[in-house]
């Protein structure tokens, strides 16, 4: 299923290839993303077209900087990054879609990452 979004002032645009839904999506409670409220939904690299707005687009890394956060200059919104748990996929926000999607959404204890990591990797979490 083909699904579009962006940033709040229209800047950055994005299309991704998103499996069936209800769509494996990631609630996790670290620093930043229970900070932001951002619904992670993580395509590879291939299934993603940026359609605009890579000169919008400023960078953010903190921690150990394996993570590139995305934001657009304009309006601040982070509608997908780099994850450091996926380094071969982007993590879009599901609450930057255009649309509502069904989703099936899993905690992930980003606030004790290696062990999250560990089980995401033993089978125990959405891909």
């Amino acid at each position: 299923m083909k699904v579009r979004g962006g940033c709040h002032c229209g800047a950055v645009r994005f299309e991704a290839e998103v499996p069936a839904e209800p769509v494996p999506a990631l609630d996790c409670n670290c620093s930043m993303c229970r900070r932001t409220g951002f619904i992670h939904l993580i395509m590879p690299h291939a299934a993603f077209d940026l359609l605009g707005g890579r000169d919008d687009l400023a960078s953010y890394r903190f921690g150990t900087g394996a993570a590139e956060h995305l934001f657009c200059r304009t309006c601040g919104v982070k509608s997908f990054y780099q994850p450091r748990s996926h380094p071969g996929s982007w993590s879009l926000n599901a609450n930057c879609l255009d649309g509502d999607i069904a989703l099936a959404v899993e905690p992930f204890d980003g606030c004790n990452w290696d062990q999250a990591k560990a089980e995401l990797d033993a089978g125990g979490g959405s891909s």
